[in-house]
């Protein structure tokens, strides 16, 4: 009972380490644009939740924004092809799946054009990856799972992230090490033409010297 009791606390650790949840906040100016880089496994779900506020001067503090300014969203695979592209209003979430594994830029910036924008704005975001994404009280509203039933689901989908994580890491590992054997050969190479270079160099000036040698009756 007490190896499966710590085997339990392992597995929790683990989870929690991996495809943590990323709440934060920045400030753009409403003509600026922000970009984060997420390295996410294939298939794996992403919600963001955000909210813009925008800085009042009278108060000296930052307010809900306007209803005009809205927050385009706009999210690049590693291949460079969009994800997701759309405009939001102020507040509100946007979601999607990665289809390929590696890391993914997702950039903000608002509607705002050059000749009206300027302010400062505050934006909050909030992004999960994951099972972190899901939304389990819903699903158990939905599915009229018992306690013990979302539990069980809970925990095959945190198994499911973490094969899926590391899927990852091996995929990350064969790319390193395809990079590297592609740079030691290509070293390799490089060294083999030095010595070439040298080799005709010497030859070169051995010619030339004995030439020299016998224009001027030495040898």
């Amino acid at each position: 009972m007490g190896n499966q009791s710590f085997l339990f606390i392992i597995v929790f650790i683990l989870i929690q380490l991996i495809l943590p949840t990323h709440l934060l906040y920045f400030h753009i100016r409403e003509t600026d644009r922000k970009c984060f880089i997420e390295e996410i496994p294939d298939q794996t779900l992403v919600i963001g939740k955000y909210k813009v506020e925008l800085f009042d001067p009278q108060s000296n503090t930052y307010l809900p924004s306007t209803p005009g300014i809205g927050m385009h969203v706009e999210v690049k695979d590693p291949d460079e092809k969009i994800v997701l592209s759309k405009l939001y209003t102020s507040e509100g979430r946007f979601t999607f799946t990665s289809h390929i594994p590696g890391e993914h830029v997702i950039c903000l910036y608002s509607n705002s054009t050059a000749w009206f924008g300027g302010q400062q704005l505050r934006v909050h975001l909030d992004i999960d990856i994951g099972e972190h994404a899901v939304d389990y009280q819903q699903i158990s509203a939905k599915e009229k799972l018992t306690e013990l039933q979302l539990r069980v689901r809970q925990l095959l989908d945190q198994v499911e992230q973490i094969s899926k994580e590391q899927n990852y890491q091996r995929y990350r590992e064969e790319r390193f090490r395809a990079t590297s054997e592609s740079t030691n050969q290509r070293v390799l190479w490089w060294s083999i033409a030095q010595l070439l270079v040298l080799v005709i160099a010497g030859f070169w000036q051995m010619r030339h010297l004995k030439g020299f040698f016998e224009a001027k009756k030495l040898v």
